[in-house]
């Protein structure tokens, strides 16, 4: 069965989360998966809910305890370079048969490595592995690369009126 590039980019809301029930579909259809987290280092509810899937699902998270809010610090871009290789090693590995990058359009952005590093892990892809990155600002040349892209639209969002991130929902 042939494998494909998917990018899950844009302002609103949904992108990890979509990316997240494709795994636990793959996992309940026997898939291994790796899913690698950009740009993340702390405790989030998935975390806790992927530890049951444990033996399906393998999660990594290349950052620090808190999202980036500002410019990135060396610490930043060494855990994320860390993640591409981990990444590379994955998708090469055969184990796996969904690779999800998480938040791997935002790292382009970030300038925690570059969107060649992006392009070379779908160039490196078997042909039976299937491939997600998410992220707002996917690159241009990934959006070309991608055999699926879905927008994900804000059209109306409670964060604007200034309802924090919520255990269960958004973390």
């Amino acid at each position: 069965m042939p494998g494909y590039v998917h990018v899950y980019t844009g302002d609103g809301k949904g992108k990890t989360t979509a990316a997240l029930g494709l795994a636990l579909r793959a996992a309940g259809a026997g898939w291994n998966v790796f899913i690698a987290q950009f740009a993340k280092g702390m405790s989030t509810s998935e975390l806790a809910a992927l530890e049951r899937f444990a033996d399906r699902i393998t999660i990594r998270q290349y950052g620090r305890d808190s999202f980036i809010a500002s410019e990135p610090a060396d610490e930043d871009r060494f855990a994320a370079e860390c993640g591409l290789v981990d990444c590379t090693e994955a998708i090469a590995s055969g184990r796996y048969r969904l690779v999800i990058l998480d938040e791997a359009n935002l790292a382009p952005l970030l300038r925690l490595f570059p969107v060649e590093g992006l392009l070379a892990l779908i160039d490196a892809r078997p042909a039976g592995v299937e491939l997600v990155l998410t992220g707002r600002g996917a690159h241009p040349r990934v959006l070309e690369r991608a055999d699926l892209v879905t927008e994900m639209r804000e059209v109306k969002h409670y964060f604007r009126r200034g309802v924090p991130a919520r255990t269960g929902i958004e973390r």
